[in-house]
């Protein structure tokens, strides 16, 4: 049985767990050790996770498999002059519950709670060289562009900016 949760600061742990449980099969054939370790960092740090939650009011769900944390996402509405337009900035599953339906539920779950905020659109970054854009076609997302982040050292994050009409 699948179930979601909003997490909260005392999730913080528990979410940086995952991230290094997930991170690096996800992305080693994209990002060598030393990038990944300087992102999960970046990304995934106490405090990093902390300012997203508090400062940037980015709403963290984790999923939950027969009461066992199994996944996460973040999202967050976006100033947006026409509409109301959301982000969603983090989807991960532990690689033993990849391809069971999992990624597309969390989606779902995200949308059923965003429509009756008026939500008309959600957009999601992907890396150019992820195998996961295959699985964001498949829930509706499509490319309307590209983008290079720095993030510093040295580093950037090579996407697609993605987007699902609502």
């Amino acid at each position: 049985m699948v179930s979601f949760k909003k997490a909260g600061i005392e999730d913080i742990a528990l979410i940086r767990e995952l991230s290094l449980k997930i991170w690096p099969q996800t992305y080693s054939a994209i990002l060598t050790p030393v990038q990944m370790d300087y992102m999960l960092e970046m990304m995934y740090s106490p405090s990093s996770l902390n300012e997203q939650m508090v400062q940037k009011q980015h709403i963290f769900i984790i999923a939950y498999h027969n009461e066992e944390a199994v996944g996460f996402a973040s999202y967050s509405h976006t100033d947006a002059s026409a509409g109301s337009h959301y982000r969603l900035h983090k989807i991960y599953v532990l690689p033993s519950m990849q391809g069971t339906g999992l990624g597309k539920k969390m989606i779902e779950h995200i949308i059923s709670i965003i429509i009756p905020l008026g939500a008309v659109s959600l957009e999601l970054n992907v890396n150019r060289h992820n195998k996961a854009k295959g699985f964001y076609e498949k829930q509706g997302f499509s490319i309307v562009r590209e983008e290079d982040i720095d993030i510093g050292n040295g580093y950037f994050m090579n996407d697609y900016i993605m987007k699902k009409t609502l």
